[in-house]
């Protein structure tokens, strides 16, 4: 992204820098002298204009202002800006939470300062929540996920479409994703050509965006790659590039954005129709049954999405601090006897950190008549280690040796989520492959990551589907290391580490894993 957010002190009201020939920075002020700029959002290459947050110096509230820069001189150039600034004042009728309300319009000597640089100006209510490109940065949406979220913005389209107004959401750097999950128009300023059909474009653009992770219209925003395209030029249908998504809902993205009269989607209450099918559909992510508050969230086969602070039981953590502390110093005189070839060894029977030890027996090990786990044996070092997700991109793919390279000042961490699994995606893990098949006995996890829940899979191959895979262990981590006691089971020459909740802050971090295989 090439987007910029320097915030400035909300208190300091001293005049600061005026806009002119367009020079626009954080703390300076624009609207003679009314809004202080605050962060820039965005920018709009196709109308030459800035998207930033601000505050207003009367009100005190922040608002959202589309500046349209130029010269005043630029007999085109201002024309063009009147008439997004007509068509942006029109579009203040829409009343609807799909777009932000439009509080004012601004032109050269009607609110703007000769010598701005600014040829027009238009000031929304600030919208909170997250930057679209942001969320979309980090990885395509489930199905109806996408759906849900982009029905709102569609609606208000609609909306406006039913009085011959256009909206001009035809651009990500305008859209943002509001507190509670849907998709608003927080940057208004319709382009002074745009049309009806431009509207639906855009928003097959943003529903090709939400499922893809790639821009499929020119002039998208630097950060976001370009979607694919067919010989003929058409854009790649969503469908090909990610199986998973219902075929109506990959031909209506790719309709919307057709120039064509025939096969194409005009109107976007075609489109709202595909997104209410669409939004019914349970995505993968979500056959998870709930539960309710009294259940064991360790016990429950569908507890694998929540987490559970651990226990806080002082006497167990005294007698834990005082096990790590006597560990530590005889460590530490080993080492100085041996010297540094059994660090390795040594390493692997205390905390990786230095923080206390939590052991999670095998899922099978409390069931009547259940063969014991097998006991542990010696670390086994994995060939190889990689990332494995099903839907969308790999996270710190690169990074993945880093919690298996005997390294406790090194890590993996996953990437840091707006909402914990599995609303976005069902997990994410490592999946680590061994020179031969073995049966494993423990799998040990350092990570500063408390509340992550973590299952240990066996899997027939290093690319298998989620569902070949099968679990023999499960926990919640602790912060420090957790022991996950695994269940007895054929040798196997991959095993997946699989996250299907995250930490705190809905980011999880793995310092170190190591993998033991059972002894005999």
């Amino acid at each position: 992204m090439t987007t910029r957010r320097v915030e400035t002190p909300r208190g300091d009201q001293s005049p600061g820098l005026r806009a002119r020939d367009g020079f626009l920075v954080p703390g300076g002020v624009v609207g003679d002298g009314r809004y202080r700029l605050l962060a820039q959002f965005g920018t709009d290459a196709r109308a030459h204009a800035e998207l930033w947050r601000a505050q207003d110096g009367q009100l005190r509230r922040d608002v959202a202002l589309t500046l349209l820069l130029g010269d005043p001189d630029d007999g085109a150039a201002a024309t063009a800006a009147r008439r997004t600034l007509e068509r942006a004042a029109h579009s203040s009728r829409v009343t609807h939470p799909g777009q932000a309300r439009i509080l004012d319009v601004l032109s050269p000597g009607g609110g703007i300062s000769h010598g701005e640089g600014l040829l027009g100006m238009v000031v929304a209510d600030w919208s909170q929540g997250t930057d679209l490109v942001d969320v979309i940065a980090e990885h395509p949406l489930p199905p109806a996920t996408a759906a849900r979220l982009l029905e709102p913005l569609a609606q208000a389209v609609e909306l406006a479409h039913h009085s011959g107004l256009v909206l001009g959401v035809d651009h990500p750097q305008r859209v943002r994703v509001s507190p509670d999950g849907t998709l608003r128009l927080a940057f208004p300023g319709p382009l002074p050509d745009a049309g009806l059909q431009d509207d639906v474009r855009g928003l097959g653009a943003i529903l090709y965006l939400l499922l893809t992770g790639r821009w499929p219209l020119p002039g998208g925003p630097a950060g976001i790659p370009a979607a694919p395209t067919l010989q003929d030029g058409r854009v790649v249908p969503p469908r090909s590039m990610f199986g998973y998504i219902p075929h109506d809902l990959s031909a209506a993205a790719v309709r919307s954005l057709a120039d064509d009269a025939t096969g194409g989607i005009r109107t976007s209450a075609g489109l709202l129709r595909v997104l209410e099918r669409a939004k019914a559909l349970p995505d993968a992510t979500q056959t998870i049954s709930a539960v309710t508050d009294d259940e064991d969230y360790e016990d429950e086969d569908g507890t694998v999405w929540t987490t559970r602070r651990p226990s806080n039981d002082r006497a167990k953590r005294r007698k834990l601090a005082i096990g790590v502390t006597a560990l530590a110093v005889a460590t530490v005189a080993v080492l100085a006897w041996l010297g540094t070839q059994l660090i390795g060894f040594l390493g692997d029977d205390g905390p990786a950190a230095g923080g206390p030890v939590a052991v999670a027996p095998a899922p099978g090990s409390t069931a009547n008549n259940a063969p014991a786990p097998p006991q542990p044996g010696q670390p086994i070092a994995a060939a190889s280690v990689a990332v494995f997700n099903v839907k969308g991109t790999a996270d710190n793919a690169r990074r993945a040796s880093r919690a298996v390279d005997g390294d406790t000042s090194t890590s993996w961490k996953t990437d840091s989520y707006k909402q914990q699994f599995p609303v976005l995606k069902p997990g994410v893990g490592l999946m680590a492959s061994f020179a031969e098949s073995v049966s494993f006995a423990e799998v040990s996890i350092d990570s500063p990551s408390p509340g992550t829940v973590v299952e240990i899979r066996t899997a027939p191959s290093e690319k298998p589907s989620l569902d070949e895979t099968k679990v023999i262990g499960k926990a919640t981590l602790s912060a420090g290391t957790t022991k996950l006691q695994l269940d007895s089971a054929e040798p196997t020459q991959h095993l997946l580490v699989w996250i299907t909740a995250l930490g705190e802050g809905n980011t999880t971090e793995l310092t170190e894993v190591t993998f033991v295989r059972a002894a005999g």
